[in-house]
């Protein structure tokens, strides 16, 4: 009799946990998708996880694991291979896009979608910045910012300052023992956005700012709690010190112009910045230029210098690869004028297979696994309705690693690149669109005159070559590629 009473009373505390679990679980949808009334119907498949939290304990758990694509698969699994689903992230309601069909779909329509990232990350980055402003502003900012930093003269100007500072650093780096080879590629490409950014090529500076731009990049892909010991509450106390130092930058530059003193080092992009008008007159404000600052200075090292890390890697494991890649190099050398010294432009972009390299590590790495946009009203795509306002997630990962494009995704092979064009919406390691990346030209060139140094004169010893990866914020071993370089 008692276990009797015993079995119900624990069957029924069972029952109600369920229920509430159950209870729990709908809160989202509740929330979010019943005043949609019958667009509600027209959602695409998947859910939107727990009141507040989502699907994000669930996307960190993946991204925190060896495996980060198990976050899509379980949607793919659930849902079917749909390429759009519905989800709660970054504590929006949201739209996941894997498609490459769906992706260029979102990227390229700027009627229907706007710039949709987080709060949190346009709290870090700039509300002034491209990632916050309008198509306007965007297609204005852009058109003031990227000339000094990308077409011919641009980077023909540039191929020799960072050649210097490549062939510095190697030598540098083959006499310092065991380094963590991936925090010095990052100071090396800071130092290059530095140069072209603030003329800057004081260490001390540059290491204090990189070491805040680390701390940034923690907090932009971490979930928005801001208190002490979060990511996030230490990238935002690290936004602070770095708009310090580029308003200190700002005061001065405007005082040195307002006393008439002339400066004689090169004109930089912060000259651009101050001097720059519309068709109006009018000039940008400090926000605008230190939030532009901070934008460009943060993508402008972090990707070139994991891609170099990569590169280098993926080449020494592939040692057919390195001697098909070095003789390319070695042939470039070898064909070069008497009277020349160093790299030239025409011989970078003749540098076909170690093109096909690069394109092969940003394909396998996909730094930049996810890009944000939302529904500026409510859109249909593939049957299914994006509700006006929601977030819509490009999920470059699914693109870069759909086996029907690319055989054997995660196998690293440049070959595949042989007289091939991906379609659109397969490739997209610096965006699509009117946002594509506008510092693509010289992320690859800075890469490929490390990669020509390198291959000719220098190998990496790894030290731990099996060190376990970790894919947040960015993918990388977890030891930062400790290693010797060791020249040849």
């Amino acid at each position: 009799m008692e276990l009797g009473f015993i079995s119900k009373t624990i069957i029924n505390i069972l029952g109600v946990i369920l229920v509430i679990i159950l209870m729990v679980r709908r809160i989202n949808s509740w929330v979010y998708e019943y005043k949609l009334g019958e667009k509600r119907h027209n959602l695409p498949p998947g859910d939107l996880g727990l009141p507040y939290i989502g699907n994000m304990w669930s996307f960190l758990r993946a991204f925190k694991s060896t495996n980060p694509d198990s976050f899509i698969n379980t949607f793919i699994t659930r849902y079917g291979k749909t390429g759009i689903y519905k989800a709660f992230m970054f504590g929006s309601p949201s739209i996941i896009v894997t498609s490459a069909e769906t992706c260029r779909k979102v990227l390229n329509d700027d009627e229907k979608f706007k710039p949709g990232w987080p709060e949190s990350t346009a709290e870090l980055i700039g509300r002034q910045s491209f990632i916050a402003i309008s198509y306007e502003e965007h297609k204005r900012l852009r058109r003031v910012t990227s000339t000094p930093i990308n077409g011919h003269e641009a980077l023909s100007q540039y191929v020799g300052y960072i050649e210097s500072i490549v062939q510095t650093s190697l030598e540098k780096w083959c006499k310092m023992g065991d380094i963590e080879f991936l925090t010095h590629l990052r100071k090396l490409t800071f130092q290059i956005i530095m140069y072209i950014f603030l003329s800057s090529e004081s260490e001390p500076v540059m290491e204090a700012l990189e070491r805040e731009y680390s701390t940034l990049n923690y907090g932009v892909r971490s979930m928005a709690i801001n208190l002490p010991g979060f990511a996030y509450h230490k990238a935002l106390k690290a936004r602070k010190r770095l708009v310090a130092v580029f308003q200190s930058i700002i005061d001065e530059r405007r005082a040195l112009k307002r006393d008439g003193v002339a400066i004689e080092a090169k004109k930089d992009m912060m000259d651009d910045l101050l001097e720059v008008e519309d068709e109006d007159g009018r000039k940008l404000t400090d926000q605008e230029i230190i939030d532009v600052l901070v934008m460009y200075l943060n993508a402008g090292h972090e990707s070139s210098g994991h891609t170099m890390m990569w590169a280098t890697v993926l080449l020494q494991q592939h040692p057919e690869v390195l001697h098909k890649v070095k003789a390319e190099q070695e042939e470039i050398v070898k064909n070069r004028p008497a009277n020349q010294k160093g790299l030239t432009l025409k011989e970078v972009r003749q540098m076909t297979y170690l093109s096909q390299v690069i394109d092969e590590t940003l394909r396998w790495l996909t730094f930049s696994f996810v890009v944000f946009r939302e529904a500026i009203s409510d859109v249909k795509i593939n049957g299914y309705t994006i509700p006006k306002g929601w977030k819509v997630l490009v999920w470059f990962r699914t693109c870069h690693l759909d086996p029907e494009t690319w055989p054997e995704p995660m196998k690293f092979n440049p070959s595949r690149w042989d007289d091939f064009v991906p379609k659109a919406g397969t490739f997209l390691p610096f965006g699509a669109g009117s946002r594509l990346c506008p510092g693509n030209d010289l992320a690859k060139l800075e890469i490929s005159i490390f990669l020509h140094y390198f291959i000719l004169n220098y190998r990496l010893a790894r030290v731990n070559p099996d060190c376990t990866v970790q894919y947040l914020p960015h993918r990388r071993p977890k030891d930062n590629c400790l290693g010797k370089v060791i020249k040849i």
